[in-house]
Parts: structure tokens; sequence; C-alpha cells
């Protein structure tokens, strides 16, 4: 099985660390974000990860070389954005099984993509918790006070996904798979998706998302 992972963007939110390392190789715990996407695939017996990649390419490049990851790893290179449709049908074409996953390039999870694996084009989804506190209000009086709450059965895109080939033919050659085959995918009733109520997930989009990441990364990657 091979995996996808987008990793092309410049990561402003993570400025000014992204002026100088691309967001991947941005370290929690002193690890390099794409260092824990590698070993959390490897446990799911990902035998081969495409990168896409576009800012800072040659970083990237250089620090997995110099690296023992125990996976084959080659690169999906973008001259200029081509968003993750565009990445995903460039970077497919070197892919010649079935199906294969796809991973948002800050994600950090311990979703189980062998339940993922048993639907086609399939969306790991996870139950939506609010990033802010809850406040119930009457006028200009708090009633109620909840910390970030899951709101029930409201569910959200993990960024992880599990795809059939034949779907590169639909991706668009420049533009996000989200914003033009998904819906598509949805209207013919044929996306899918799988959830996963307590799975741990961080998007790695933020100074504090790393902070609170670094605080529970060794539990959800083992």
């Amino acid at each position: 099985m091979k995996a996808i992972i987008l990793a092309g963007g410049r990561g402003k939110r993570l400025k000014p660390v992204t002026d100088y390392v691309p967001k991947p190789l941005v370290p929690i715990k002193n690890i390099p974000i794409i260092e824990w996407q590698i070993r959390y695939l490897k446990k799911f017996g990902i035998n081969e990860v495409i990168i896409c990649t576009g800012y800072k390419t040659e970083m990237i490049e250089n620090h997995l070389n110099m690296k023992d990851i125990g996976i084959k790893i080659k690169f999906s290179i973008e001259k200029s954005p081509l968003g993750t449709g565009g990445a995903i049908k460039k970077a497919g074409k070197m892919i010649k099984e079935k199906s294969f996953f796809v991973l948002n390039g800050d994600t950090i999870t311990n979703i189980d993509l062998k339940k993922l694996e048993k639907k086609k084009n399939a969306i790991a989804s996870i139950e939506l918790r609010t990033k802010y506190g809850i406040l119930e209000t009457n006028a200009d009086k708090i009633l109620n006070f909840r910390e970030k709450k899951e709101i029930s059965d409201t569910w959200m895109n993990a960024g992880i996904y599990h795809l059939e080939k034949t779907i590169l033919k639909e991706l668009p050659d420049k533009g996000d798979i989200e914003k033009t085959v998904f819906p598509k995918y949805a209207k013919k009733g044929i996306l899918n998706t799988v959830k996963f109520k307590n799975s741990k997930w961080y998007s790695v989009d933020s100074f504090k998302d790393m902070e609170e990441c670094a605080l529970e990364i060794e539990k959800i990657i083992k």
C-alpha cells in the first residue's frame, strides 16, 4: 500500500519559523512533523510514501535522504501550487495499485487506516470539537461555560483519505479535491466516510497546536 503526503504549503501561520524551514521539518519534541507522519504510516504497513512538495523542497529531500527512514520515499515536486486535487493527480501517476491513502502534511493522528481501507473513496471523519469554550448567555450575563465541547453527531474532515486510482481522471490539474471532486461524488452518492469518535487528532497549524500536540504525540504515535 502507498500513501501520498500533501506537504507543499508555506505554513504561513508558523512564521517566522517557516521563513527558514518548510512546515514538514518543523519539530515537535525534536522530531520533524514529516518523520512523525512516516512513523504513523509505517505502523499500518505502508511501504512507499510520495511526498508532494513545493516550498523549500530541497531541504525536505536532503533531510530525509540523510535519515534511515525504513520506507521507500519519492517526491512529487510542484513548480507552482497545484492545490490538493492537482497535487494528488500529479503524484498519483506514480502509483500502480488500485487504491492509496492521502494525508495532509500537518496532520498528526492515530486514526486506524485499516478501518478506512475497507471503504472506497472514503474520508476519515472525527467528531467535531469546538476550538473555543461554549458560552450560554442571557443579555450580558454568562449562564454556563463549557470548555471545548464535542458537538454531538457533527463530523469534521480529518484530512485523511482512501482513494481509488480511478479518481485521478476526475481530478483537476489545478484546484482542491475538497472543492471539486468530493462535492460531485457526494451528490452521486459515491463518497464514503469512516467515523472515528475516540481517535487522537491534531492539525498542526499554529504554535498553540504545536504545544498541545507535543504533550501527547509520544502516546499518539508509538
